[in-house]
């Protein structure tokens, strides 16, 4: 499903270049659960952004499918990221003046959804996440593990190839934090989502499939367990 090839990623110029990523392989197939670790400033991040087409590689190639992310020009990513990612993200990035439902709503109508049809999708989904008691509230009047099953909801609502998470439970107590991993855990067994998920959490990246340990800006383990 996802394929980088060669891919680095160089931030910077002359002596104060950084080089964040350094010549990573990766194959993620449809379905899977993947965790990628490592320390602050490993790269983790932006492989995460560069795998999802939020930032050009610097050399080397990004495939998602038969999309080749690397040779597509703005407008055709974020045609791809619609149609065919979902994001997640420490950081909720909801709309303050939009209702949870709207919220959820906005890039389903984005792809072409009617506004009833999206106003489905978005009841649906939220009951999923167990919100839908909550869809008429506006992100102010929700808790932060309540803000971010609503961005999970948003993420999803339109059925993505594959879901990005980046430290998702970065913001939330354990207890919340725990709930969320577990949506994630039963959206990729109900759905086959596949997931992407950046965390400093042994214990969640654990949960996951497959994990991935980075280490400055390389990927030095690819497997199970750590």
């Amino acid at each position: 499903m996802l394929k980088a090839k060669q891919v680095s990623k160089t931030f910077g110029t002359g002596s104060e270049a950084a080089r964040a990523l350094k010549e990573i392989n990766l194959q993620v197939e449809e379905g899977e659960t993947v965790a990628v670790t490592g320390p602050s400033g490993c790269g983790k991040t932006t492989l995460l952004h560069v795998l999802a087409g939020l930032e050009p590689p610097g050399s080397g190639e990004v495939w998602l499918g038969e999309s080749a992310l690397h040779k597509l020009g703005e407008k055709e990513l974020a045609e791809v990221r619609l149609r065919r990612m979902g994001f997640v993200f420490q950081s909720y990035h909801l709309v303050p003046v939009l209702s949870a439902a709207e919220n959820v709503m906005l890039p389903l109508m984005a792809r072409g959804m009617s506004r009833k049809e999206a106003q489905s999708a978005a009841r649906e989904t939220l009951k999923l996440v167990g919100l839908e008691n909550k869809a008429a509230a506006l992100p102010a009047q929700l808790s932060g593990g309540q803000n971010q099953r609503v961005a999970i909801a948003r993420a999803v609502a339109g059925r993505p190839d594959i879901l990005f998470a980046d430290e998702p439970t970065g913001a939330l107590d354990s207890d919340t934090a725990e709930q969320i991993l577990g949506l994630l855990e039963m959206l990729n067994v109900r759905s086959g989502t596949t997931i992407v998920l950046v965390t400093h959490d042994s214990g969640f990246a654990a949960r996951m499939k497959r994990q991935i340990r980075m280490f400055n800006g390389r990927i030095v383990h690819d497997g199970g367990t750590l």
